[in-house]
């Protein structure tokens, strides 16, 4: 089974360079199934149904969440009505939609399960306790959507040899340890980000660096635009042994104007 795992897309621009780069993306790879994190893909920040539709044209098989996947008015309906989108399973006291999902690629069944961390990060049962639980048997992949890098390093290999991938999003930037695990788990701290290059996480650099500068004199930053870039990762999971035999990071820069 072959994988593409697309970050955090952020914004229409980061929509726009994920029409523009995922469909040949999706053939030169041959990828039989595509995961996309979208929580942030609405203008602003969170997810709409507008966004959704969009990345799911786009060539997505799932979207997936995160901290923001309920910010905007009328995502409770939104992931209950689409049996592709899925919310951070152990999101506290959620009852709307799902957080994980089977789909059935015909030669496998997959699992693709969203989970929220618990370090720095609001609402979040024990990421950990909830991984735990997860049957055996079924090819299972892991968007880990969390702020500290050794907490999801500490969850990629709690699942070493249990899960087939781990990967991490949420903070933007992609990392450079993509590995198989000694007992076979596919994993990255971070896959990184699509949207708009020169930004700061997809925000204009001129009001982040002001909100950093002057902490007391805060602006609303907006989405940046210009030049796109597209990051996540390819793997490849053996259907039989449901280990990675093969992990890398796919990076697109100049991916589109935006």
């Amino acid at each position: 089974m072959r994988l593409i795992c697309v970050g955090d897309v952020v914004s229409s621009a980061g929509v726009s360079v994920l029409e523009r780069t995922l469909p040949r993306l999706r053939r030169e790879y041959r990828a039989d199934v595509v995961i996309v994190n979208g929580e942030n893909s609405a203008d602003g920040n969170g997810i709409t149904e507008r966004s959704y539709s969009a990345v799911m044209a786009a060539g997505a098989d799932v979207v997936t969440g995160g901290n923001h996947s309920f910010q905007r008015r009328g995502a409770e309906r939104l992931h209950d009505e689409q049996k592709r989108l899925i919310r951070p399973a152990n999101l506290r006291g959620c009852t709307a939609g799902r957080g994980e999902l089977i789909l059935d690629t015909g030669r496998s069944r997959l699992r693709i399960v969203s989970l929220l961390g618990s370090l720095f990060m609001k609402d979040a049962d024990n990421p950990f306790e909830y991984a735990e639980r997860l049957e055996s048997g079924v090819i299972t992949v892991i968007d880990f959507h969390a702020e500290a890098t050794s907490e999801k390093r500490a969850l990629g290999f709690f699942l070493d040899g249990k899960a087939a991938l781990v990967y991490g999003t949420h903070t933007h930037v992609q990392t450079c340890d993509a590995q198989i695990l000694p007992q076979g788990t596919g994993y990255i701290t971070d896959i990184g980000m699509t949207g708009v290059k020169n930004s700061v996480i997809g925000k204009t650099t001129e009001g982040c660096v002001h909100n950093f500068r002057y902490p007391e004199q805060k602006v609303r930053v907006s989405d940046a635009s210009g030049e796109g870039i597209l990051c996540g990762i390819f793997a490849e999971i053996d259907d039989k042994s449901g280990k990675c035999v093969a992990i890398e990071r796919v990076c697109v820069d100049n991916a589109a104007a935006v």
